[in-house]
């Protein structure tokens, strides 16, 4: 049941908001006339063309709750959006704002010598949003290889009995004296080390791992383990919808995704080549970037700022670059420019339509500086850290 009301929303959505233009009247009659209909709209979606959805493909997503091994459970549900466009060579076969049908397959809890706990997901559809869901088997998990997660382990805990041999040293040295080393030829301060060490090796034994939480926005990768053949869809049916002001021309050529000063993956820089014709004078700081839930993003002081102090008046013309701090890079977004009397918006231009003519290789640098983004660790209270 969840699963019908989930794809009839999803559908009218879309519907609504993508295919207006191809709207039809209502028609009676039976099972022929809604074949038609159905087939009048597979005909403005899809090219004819198939394409597979290989086994080992990775479709990136981003979940819509928080999943956290110290409070889900095996079996809980969840869903999670598609972030990217997933392609064949003919076109695109899964489009970005897909909905994936997910549970929580295994957790296990941190443990002791810095064991962090793990979750694995399954996945076992996907709802598009024209509403076909698509069985998939598809999987995720946060659990390093096995030989990976001991390096990792062992390297975090010499790290702690080098520093604890330090410490040690430095308290021998403070308590008994450079005249004490000298004359014990330097055994006072091995054996502080060796104190200060075993110091350190017992900080690492009690040492536990930190709960494992994946929260909207953060990024994972889904591996499919089979393979579905799927229709293509065209081009002109994945636009988003824009509004546009007249004599207003307002290009977007490039974008990026960036990490801000702080080293969060959360600045959205668009390269911007406006061209202005109309009757308002419009700059960087009357613009903003509006995501599909209507959330509002005004330009960053920590990106590139030309754009947001220069003025454009009628008959000027501009290209440059401007940034923007957003709190979910995975969402859809508009580009909008806001009258300055009446603060209302008179243009939006989609960054998704732009972003399918952006190079393959920018896109690349924009996956991983998403994905770096994601370790998934909780972090620990600080009382609740030797626990």
């Amino acid at each position: 049941m969840k699963k019908k009301i989930l794809s009839l929303l999803i559908l009218f959505i879309f519907a609504a908001t993508n295919l207006s233009a191809f709207a039809t009247p209502v028609l009676e009659g039976g099972v022929e006339k809604t074949d038609k209909i159905r087939k009048d709209l597979e005909s403005e979606l899809f090219t004819g063309s198939v394409e597979t959805l290989e086994r080992s493909d990775i479709i990136h997503m981003t979940v819509s709750q928080v999943l956290d091994t110290s409070v889900n459970i095996e079996g809980d549900e969840f869903f999670a959006e598609v972030v990217n466009d997933v392609k064949g060579d003919k076109g695109v076969i899964i489009p970005k704002g897909s909905f994936a049908h997910g549970r929580i397959a295994q957790t296990t809890e941190a443990k002791r010598l810095g064991r962090a706990a793990t979750l694995s997901l399954d996945f076992d559809y996907i709802i598009t949003p024209d509403g076909r869901e698509i069985p998939i088997e598809g999987k995720m998990s946060t659990k390093l290889n096995p030989v990976a997660n001991v390096a990792k382990i062992a390297a975090q805990d010499v790290g702690y009995t080098a520093v604890g041999g330090a410490v040690g040293g430095l308290l021998a040295l403070n308590w008994l004296g450079i005249e004490a080393a000298i004359a014990s030829h330097g055994y006072t301060l091995a054996g502080g080390a060796a104190i200060g060490g075993a110091i350190g090796l017992g900080t690492a034994l009690i040492r536990k791992g930190k709960d494992v939480l994946i929260a909207p926005g953060d990024e994972i990768k889904v591996k499919i383990n089979t393979s579905v053949s799927l229709p293509v869809y065209k081009d002109t049916a994945l636009l988003q919808h824009e509004m546009l002001y007249p004599g207003l021309d307002i290009k977007i050529t490039n974008v990026k995704h960036q990490k801000d000063p702080f080293g969060e993956a959360n600045t959205i820089t668009l390269t911007v080549m406006i061209s202005n014709l109309s009757d308002k004078t419009v700059s960087g700081l009357d613009s903003a970037l509006v995501n599909d839930y209507n959330a509002v993003f005004r330009p960053s002081i920590f990106g590139d700022t030309k754009l947001m102090f220069k003025q454009i008046a009628p008959g000027e013309k501009y290209l440059g670059d401007i940034s923007y701090s957003v709190d979910n890079m995975g969402r859809k977004f508009w580009l909008a420019f806001y009258d300055r009397r009446s603060k209302k918006a008179i243009t939006k231009i989609s960054v998704d339509n732009a972003y399918k003519h952006v190079s393959d290789k920018v896109k690349r640098k924009n996956d991983r500086v998403r994905t770096q983004k994601s370790k998934y660790k909780k972090e620990a209270d600080l009382f609740e850290e030797f626990d």
